[in-house]
């Protein structure tokens, strides 16, 4: 069939193809209505066959008039968002978190209204021991085909033989520079903290995590990542202690900072780093050499989520390779799904930032479960934050 003949008859197999692409989420009404020529027979097919011709009414009755989300930030692609609404009807809400903590402690304060969330590998564990997340029912995820995943990406999803979240992406923790400000070349944690007291001080952030900030100062030692070690922690409170009066804020969304060129390092995620050396060439995103984190985030439905239906809705359409390619060049982020990455143009796939050297990945860590529950840790940071 041509483009430019919508009067062009669509075999039946084509006519289902397409259907069942609709069904999923994977296309909108317009485009099914176009593709299939019945574009200009809407008016009669809304008395006939009301699914087709009211098909985003349809759905949002099914569905609700929105979907909640609580993630983290510079992480979708908005033009999504507004493909899924106009698609369904469901307006998409977004709460945005700086950390795991904060979105564990609002979960169990309860009355979140959250539909779905994103938490961090290392985190569904405790979740699911605390009855704060629903295992999903991957029939109402035609989307998601677990042969077409990373492996060590989805294995955090599923606990006790239940899944309980799918992958969203993956990345790292490194950190930012603009090198017009600073003229080292810094490669490691240690001069990245150093840095903070000389040549960068008062310009330089740390995320508003314990997982990360607190991660990354054990590093200074050598130690590792996800270390509960009173006397390794208390090294690292000391370091943390030091660099605080010379830091330029504690905040887990620091691009606007850096962009604004307030700020000239930061503690950062891979898409973070990406999204910014794309618009400023002069911000590099650099793995610290001793290692630091390796993590993969995930969507799941929280077990008091109010509208059920509209979370499987929109996960599943935010997993269509289609639409996570899209979601991928506006965040910056690898994915896990294998489909969704061959949509990809090669100056992604071969982005170091988004791909770094194996030397730099394999000294890299997933974080442990019990550094989000930690109680040293927890106090750690507050001690840190309100110095």
């Amino acid at each position: 069939m041509s483009k430019n003949d919508d009067n062009a008859p669509i075999s039946a197999e084509q006519f289902m193809k397409e259907l069942r692409r609709y069904q999923k989420g994977s296309i909108s009404r317009r485009h099914f209505l176009g593709v299939t020529g019945l574009g200009a027979a809407t008016a009669v097919m809304a008395s006939a066959m009301p699914m087709l011709a009211g098909a985003g009414r349809a759905q949002a009755a099914t569905i609700g008039d929105r979907v909640s989300i609580a993630t983290w930030p510079n992480y979708y692609d908005p033009a999504n968002f507004e493909q899924f609404t106009k698609d369904t009807g469901a307006a998409v809400q977004v709460s945005v978190f700086g950390s795991n903590e904060e979105m564990l402690a609002k979960l169990q304060a309860g009355g979140t209204g959250w539909d779905v969330f994103v938490p961090t590998n290392y985190t569904i564990s405790t979740y699911v021991e605390l009855d704060l997340i629903q295992p999903l029912d991957l029939s109402r995820l035609p989307n998601f085909n677990e042969k077409y995943y990373i492996k060590r990406f989805i294995e955090p999803g599923t606990v006790n033989g239940k899944v309980y979240a799918v992958p969203k992406n993956w990345g790292t923790t490194g950190f930012v520079l603009n090198r017009k400000k600073v003229t080292s070349n810094p490669t490691t944690w240690k001069e990245f903290w150093d840095l903070c007291k000389t040549d960068a001080k008062n310009r330089v952030m740390v995320h508003d995590y314990q997982l990360t900030t607190i991660g990354n100062a054990l590093k200074y030692f050598g130690y590792s990542f996800n270390s509960v070690d009173p006397k390794e922690l208390a090294d690292a409170e000391k370091l943390l202690l030091d660099v605080k009066p010379h830091l330029f804020a504690i905040n887990s969304d620091y691009q606007p900072s850096m962009r604004s060129g307030d700020a000239w390092m930061s503690v950062a995620w891979t898409g973070d780093g990406l999204q910014l050396h794309r618009d400023i060439p002069e911000i590099d995103y650099v793995l610290g050499k001793e290692g630091g984190e390796l993590w993969s985030d995930f969507y799941a439905i929280p077990k008091e989520a109010p509208r059920v239906d509209a979370a499987y809705a929109f996960i599943n359409f935010l997993i269509d390779p289609e639409v996570n390619a899209k979601e991928v060049h506006a965040h910056g982020y690898p994915v896990p799904d294998n489909r969704t990455t061959a949509l990809l143009p090669k100056e992604m796939t071969e982005n170091p930032i988004m791909y770094p050297a194996q030397e730099l990945l394999n000294a890299l860590e997933f974080g442990a479960a019990v550094t989000l529950t930690d109680p040293l840790r927890a106090e750690i940071m507050a001690r840190f934050k309100a110095a």
